[in-house]
């Protein structure tokens, strides 16, 4: 099978009427993605766990730990209070589809931590506003 270039993958959403990067929304979708990175940064256990989906399909896969529902995320979440984190968010990339979906994506710099950090989110618009329902976090060797 051929593999799609990301241009014809737009081209073809874009066929179907899907818009990529409506102005409004890519600005929510933003917006949101900075409140939850500066709430980790502040480490605002409270409001990091709100922008999360409360639902048993929402996941977050950590450096060192599979979570599955919010449940388990709040979990995982509580047991992180303490002293605000010192990071550097570079590269960032955020994407909107249509008028109730996004990804953000970003790579993280820790001084307490070697290589580089990598954050993806996947989020949706629900009644309550903009929330992540999938969420990865990695590291990589510094290049």
């Amino acid at each position: 099978p051929s593999v799609a270039t990301p241009s014809a993958m737009i081209e073809s959403m874009q066929e179907r009427g899907m818009e990529i990067n409506i102005p409004a929304v890519h600005a929510e979708i933003t917006e949101a993605f900075w409140r939850y990175t500066h709430a980790v940064i502040e480490n605002d256990i409270d409001t990091v766990t709100t922008l999360f989906w409360h639902s048993s399909h929402t996941l977050r896969y950590g450096t060192g730990e599979n979570l599955y529902g919010i449940e388990a995320i709040a979990a995982f979440r509580n047991s992180q209070r303490g002293r605000p984190l010192e990071l550097n968010v570079r590269r960032v990339g955020i994407t909107s589809f249509g008028d109730d979906f996004g990804t953000a994506n970003c790579e993280l710099l820790r001084p307490d931590i070697a290589g580089i950090g990598r954050m993806s989110h996947t989020w949706v618009r629900l009644e309550e506003g903009w929330r992540i329902v999938a969420a990865h976090v990695s590291n990589i060797p510094a290049s």
